[in-house]
This record gives C-alpha cells, structure tokens and sequence, in this order.
C-alpha cells in the first residue's frame, strides 16, 4: 500500500509502498479516507513532541476516518462496508493514518456520523476527545454553569464550546479581535483578551466571582489568567497544555482546583482505550442531532501535497482543521 514515511525528525514525510497490515485479534482493517492534520502532527514530523514517544521509521497521522475492511479475532459490533472514525495511532508504536489502511485497536474507533462526510469525520477524533475529557470527564460540566473557554475559536476550542452548550452550560470564550465572530456564531459569548483584562471579563460576566470551569487551550501565562478567572471554592480549571511551571498560589487563594489533560495516554499506555471509543460514540450522537460541527478549513490536499498541509498548520493561518484527502 502506499504511505507516508517519517525517517528521520525535521526530514520531509517520504512516499513508501509498505506492506498492507492484516486486522490481528481484537483490530480493525480500515480503509483510510481523510486524515486530520493536527499541530501535534507537525511537532511530531519536526521531532519537538518527545511526549508522543514516536518510534521511526513511522506512518503519522493521529486523526482517522475511514471503511471497515475487515475485522480481526473477537471483534463485534463492526462489519465490512461501515464508515468509522477515531484517535487510532501516529503515537508509540501504532501506525498514523497517512496511509491507504490501518490496522486499528478496536477500542479506539466508533461508527462516524452520517451527517458528515469523511473529511468532516476526519477533524474531530483528537480535539473532541481533547474537549470532552477535559470538560466532561474532569470538569462534570453541567446545566447552569458558566464556563469560560481559552482560545474558543481554535481547534479544542470550537469544539469545547460546542459540548460545554450541549450540556447546558452558558458558555464565554476568549478570542482575537478576528475570532470573535466565530466564536459568537458557535453560541458563546466573544471575549477580546487583546483589550480586556482578566479582572474585568470576570466582573462583567460573573460579578466578580469567577467561573465555574475555565479551560485552557493555550497554555503559559492564559493557564496563569485561567487560575485568576475561576469561581472561588467550587471552579476549576482544565488545561490540554499544561506543561509549563506555574504558580498555583492564585488557585490556592481561590480555594479552586486543577486537572490536566493528555489524551495521547490511552494510545501510548493500551489503558482506557475504550474511554476513547465511547467519546467517539457520544461525539457522533451529538454530531448527528445537531449538536455538534467541525470547522474544516476549505483547501483540499493529498498524500502527494502533505507538506503543504503542514505548512499551512504551522503558519496558524489555516481556516478550520486542515485535512488530509487519503482515499477516494
């Protein structure tokens, strides 16, 4: 089959025929359709994500949507034929999804929404995930809660906006003077960090108390702002970037808490992986009712013109998550 080979960090993705991988006990053979190209995947090529614990020569590619081809040893509940989609490798050891096939843990992949093409079911495995444990999982958002979300018109972000209303949250978000409208079309209310102070978004919108759950999609000094931001006593603050050194004293003062995300573990650990497939489930009832809509960004590319796609993911000027068009 064809696919796209990383050898060696910094070094262009090479196209290589390889052999075709056969669905093994408990695996799932997938015809890839569409892979999402996320900015981990960029890390990851340019050898600046040593957390992915990437093992080369490798396939990348996190995001998956495809055919059921075959189905290995024990598994149920997926048939030949199927449209499917999930978080299934590019880390560890597991082959990414720049390829014609995939040989998948059966856990991490659910049935894709019917309300969405492959290339739409492509861009929402990792940042749904991202969003849903971080949310749902960590926070228990809920009806009634005010949710402030970091970077609302990004790639986590869009989607956080989108599950934090699904669950009846009200729900605000922080943005570029060139985002706030997309973030106002997605249902949140648009908060312009470039003009206004944390102490005076956290007055106007919650009287001064805070929020109930702040999630932070950026990172460095917006996961500082998210510790000033939550409600005193009961908020807390979720991160998908916490990786940095910062000062909990402003969390401590607020008598508030703090959970960190890492949605790779599953894939790098084999622990939780049907967590994964369950989000992916939900994520498709939701899509399907309504609920929920990636942002795609229009400009179309193939394994040949993978590069560009990178490119256009590192410079930050993509519109929507840019997508890899595998199969036909």
């Amino acid at each position: 089959m064809r696919a796209l080979v990383l050898k060696r960090y910094g070094s262009p993705l090479e196209p290589t025929e390889i052999e075709t991988p056969v669905a093994g006990p408990g695996q799932v053979l997938v015809k890839t359709a569409a892979s999402g190209v996320n900015p981990l995947d960029v890390k990851i090529r340019t050898g600046k994500a040593a957390h992915a614990q990437r093992v080369l020569p490798a396939v990348l590619g996190l995001d998956l949507a495809g055919v059921v081809e075959a189905v290995g040893e024990g598994v149920s509940g997926f048939a030949p034929g199927e449209a499917v989609y999930g978080l299934t490798g590019g880390v560890g050891d597991l082959q990414g999804s720049l390829a014609e096939y995939a040989a998948v843990d059966v856990r991490l992949l659910a049935h894709a929404p019917t309300a969405l093409s492959p290339r739409e079911a492509a861009a929402l495995p990792l940042v749904v995930i991202t969003a849903w444990e971080g949310l749902v999982d960590r926070a228990h958002v809920g009806a009634g809660d005010k949710v402030l979300v970091h970077g609302g018109a990004g790639g986590i972000g869009h989607v956080a906006i989108q599950i934090a209303r699904a669950h009846g949250a009200q729900v605000f978000a922080t943005g570029s003077p060139s985002s706030l409208a997309t973030i106002e079309d997605l249902g949140a209310t648009p908060i312009d960090y470039t003009s206004t102070d944390v102490s005076e978004y956290v007055a106007a919108h919650t009287g001064g108390e805070g929020f109930d759950v702040v999630f932070d999609t950026v990172g460095g000094a917006t996961l500082d702002a998210s510790f000033a931001a939550v409600r005193v006593h009961t908020g807390h603050v979720v991160s998908a970037l916490g990786w940095g050194t910062h000062s909990l004293a402003p969390l401590s003062f607020r008598g508030a808490t703090y959970s960190g995300v890492f949605s790779l573990l599953p894939m790098l650990t084999g622990t939780g992986r049907a967590h994964h497939g369950e989000i992916m489930a939900r994520a498709t009832e939701l899509v399907d009712k309504g609920g929920l809509r990636p942002m795609v960004d229009a400009r179309h590319f193939t394994l040949e013109t993978v590069a560009e796609a990178h490119e256009l993911v590192e410079s930050g000027a993509a519109r929507g998550k840019v997508v890899i068009d595998v199969g036909a």
